[in-house]
C-alpha cells in the first residue's frame, strides 16, 4: 500500500527522512481492527518523529501520522483514537501509553490497525477530513481548556500561536464556550484571522493585554513563556502542550509564579471519552475544525513542507480519495 513514513532520523533537517512509497499492509491480529483511511491530519509530532524525538531508529521505517477518519472492517464511518496503551485494550495491561508512530506504524497510508477499542463512531455531521482534524490537536485543545485550565463561559483565555493546529482549536472552542479569548501571533494576517474566528483580540508577540487573562494556553514555550506568565491574573492557570521554540526559556519568571500563585499544568493529548464528547461538540454546536488545505497523500511532502514553514492556519490534511 502507499504511504508516507519515515525513513531516517535527522535532526537538523526531518524532511530528508522523509519517504514515500510502498509499505506492507497491516496484518490481522486479536482485538485490533483494520480501517482504510479516508482522510489524516498533519501533527508537529511528525516533524518531531523524523527528527527522533518519541521515535527509535530500530522502529524504522515508521509509517507517521497519528490522526485519521475512515471506514471499518464492517463498513462503519469511523474516527481513531490514537492513544495506544492507555487502557490496555489489545496491548496489555503493563504496556505504557504511546501515540501512534511512536511504536505503531501511523495513518498517512491507505490502512491503518489499532486495537478495536480505539476505533469511535464517526459523527454524520462531519466529513473525513473534519474528523480526522480532531483527535490530537483539538483533543488536546479541549483537554486544556475544560479539564486542566477549568475555565468556565465568561472567563478570559490567552492563546499564544494563533495559526498552530492547537492554537486554532482552542479559538474556536473557547469562543463557541462562551469564553473571552485573546490571541497572540506574529504574523497580521494571522491575527486578521484569529479575529475572524472568535478571538476578542489578536495582538503581538510580548504586547500588554486589556486585562490580565484566567488562563493561558501556550504551545510555543520559550519565545512566549514570560509573556504567559505576565497575562496572568492571579492565582491563574498557564496550561502548556508543547514547545515549537524550544523548551529552555531565558526567563523563568519563578518569582512571578509563586508569588502570584500561578498553575503551571502540563497536558498531553486527552482521553478516549474527552474525543467522544469533542465529538459530540462540534455535531451539535455547528464548530468546525479549520482546516489550510486538503492535499492527496501522494502530495504529503508538500504538506510536510508547509507545516514545517509554519505557513498554514489550522490542519494541514491528507486525502486518499
Amino acid at each position: 500500500m502507499f504511504a508516507a513514513y519515515a525513513a531516517r532520523i535527522d535532526r537538523d533537517h526531518p524532511l530528508n527522512g522523509l519517504e514515500l512509497g510502498d509499505r506492507p499492509t497491516p496484518t490481522a491480529r486479536p482485538g485490533w481492527t483494520t480501517v482504510q483511511v479516508k482522510a489524516a491530519s498533519l501533527n508537529h509530532h511528525d516533524l518531531w518523529s523524523l527528527r527522533g524525538v518519541g521515535l527509535a531508529e530500530d522502529k524504522l521505517p515508521m509509517i507517521l501520522g497519528c490522526d485519521a477518519a475512515g471506514i471499518d472492517e464492517d463498513g462503519n464511518e469511523v474516527v481513531l483514537h490514537s492513544v495506544i496503551g492507555q487502557s490496555g485494550h489489545g496491548v496489555g495491561p503493563r504496556e505504557q501509553r504511546s501515540i501512534l508512530t511512536e511504536k505503531y506504524q501511523g495513518t498517512f497510508a491507505e490502512q491503518v490497525t489499532v486495537p478495536t477499542w480505539n476505533v469511535l463512531p464517526k459523527p454524520k455531521e462531519l466529513s473525513f477530513a473534519e474528523a480526522a482534524c480532531l483527535p490530537t490537536a483539538w483533543l488536546t485543545a479541549y483537554r486544556m481548556l475544560f479539564t486542566n485550565a477549568g475555565v468556565r463561559p465568561g472567563d478570559s483565555v490567552l492563546v499564544q500561536g494563533a495559526g498552530g493546529g492547537v492554537a486554532t482549536a482552542a479559538i474556536v472552542l473557547g469562543r463557541a464556550a462562551g469564553l473571552r479569548v485573546y490571541a497572540v501571533s506574529r504574523d497580521e494576517a494571522k491575527r486578521k484571522r484569529a479575529v475572524e474566528l472568535g478571538a476578542i483580540e489578536a495582538v503581538e508577540p510580548g504586547a500588554r493585554l486589556p486585562h490580565k487573562v484566567d488562563a493561558v494556553i501556550e504551545t510555543v514555550g520559550a519565545a512566549t513563556w514570560s509573556h504567559s506568565v505576565k497575562s496572568l491574573r492571579p492565582g491563574g492557570s498557564l496550561v502548556i502542550s508543547g514547545a515549537t521554540s524550544g523548551d529552555r526559556p531565558s526567563h523563568a519568571e519563578l518569582t512571578r509564579i509563586f508569588f502570584l500563585e500561578l498553575k503551571v499544568v502540563g497536558s498531553t493529548m486527552g482521553s478516549k471519552d474527552e474525543l467522544e464528547d469533542l465529538l459530540s461538540f462540534c455535531a451539535t454546536t455547528g464548530v468546525r475544525p479549520v482546516i489550510d488545505q486538503v492535499l492527496p497523500l501522494d502530495r504529503a511532502r508538500d504538506a510536510f513542507t508547509r507545516l514545517a514553514a509554519g505557513d498554514q492556519f489550522g490542519k494541514i490534511v491528507l486525502s486518499t480519495e
